[in-house]
């Protein structure tokens, strides 16, 4: 496998990589990561199943799309691909530091940035992707209280009800996000789409990175909900963003209604409390 990888890698870059050694490093909780260590250069390698080799595809398309906004640091995917029985993607080495008041402003004024690019008229993208190792809808959808309705709220309600979850009327729930996202009209926003403290980071150098991306266009208040879920990030990223695209003050009220979104895969992926939390969310948006 690791023969095969360092081929992929010196035929993308035109330069060639022996490996002269690796490491196991975190890959997050869906995949093994690997620093993969050459004469005098370094990448970041996450492996899976085989069969997972449209996630890393996936990936590195998200990963392209952000670069192309020229507005906040990603990890620069280098090549993507599968052996017999694994599939892998190849990402730049990036040595990450302390972060700083200062790195948290500049993230977020810089995920603002992208948030304000307009690189799409309808919501979703060009192909699905994943939450995790959950599968994630993208058709394009001219309306935003369409999109979040079916294919966030609407999916995950539809896999936890396999899993034998049970969280009230279906019908009734999505009919209620429908709803409420139907009294505003968002412009599509490129997002990160997964943008909790475990995917943000800074460089050595200071420059904010944010990484493992779950990308597609849509309401860019479901990258802020989110970074307040688990903890929240500093007050100075929210300081930073507001200066370039200052939060509309409803935001308050749906950051539950997209938080629930997550809440719910977290069910799917790992069941527990979870399944309680979404519950009293759901309740929550329901008397909304």
């Amino acid at each position: 496998m690791w023969t095969q990888i360092a081929e992929h890698i010196s035929q993308t870059t035109g330069k060639s990589f022996t490996i002269e050694s690796q490491k196991s490093v975190s890959g997050g909780c869906i995949n093994q990561g690997y620093c993969l260590i050459g004469e005098d250069i370094k990448y970041f390698v996450k492996i899976n199943h085989a069969s997972q080799v449209e996630m890393f595809t996936a990936e590195a398309l998200g990963l392209k799309e952000m670069t192309k906004t020229q507005t906040i640091r990603v990890p620069k995917p280098i090549c993507w691909g599968m052996t017999e029985r694994s599939s892998y993607i190849v990402l730049e080495w990036l040595e990450f530091g302390r972060s700083s008041n200062a790195s948290w402003e500049a993230m977020g004024r810089n995920l603002a940035k992208m948030h304000q690019y307009q690189g799409e008229t309808r919501f979703g993208w060009s192909q699905n992707n994943t939450i995790g190792s959950t599968p994630q809808v993208n058709n394009w959808t001219e309306k935003w209280s369409d999109f979040f309705a079916n294919h966030r709220i609407g999916f995950q309600l539809k896999l936890a009800s396999r899993k034998g979850g049970n969280f009230g009327n279906y019908s009734q729930i999505v009919e209620k996000v429908r709803d409420i996202l139907s009294t505003i009209a968002p412009q599509p926003s490129l997002v990160h789409g997964d943008l909790w403290s475990g995917n943000a980071a800074v460089t050595e150098a200071g420059e904010p990175v944010i990484l493992d991306p779950a990308t597609y266009y849509g309401d860019r208040e479901v990258d802020i909900a989110m970074t307040e879920l688990f903890g929240g990030f500093p007050a100075a990223f929210y300081r930073g963003y507001n200066e370039v695209f200052p939060l509309d003050e409803g935001y308050k009220k749906r950051k539950t209604l997209y938080n629930l979104y997550h809440i719910l895969n977290h069910y799917n992926l790992f069941g527990g409390g979870y399944g309680s939390q979404a519950n009293y969310m759901i309740q929550e948006v329901l008397k909304s």
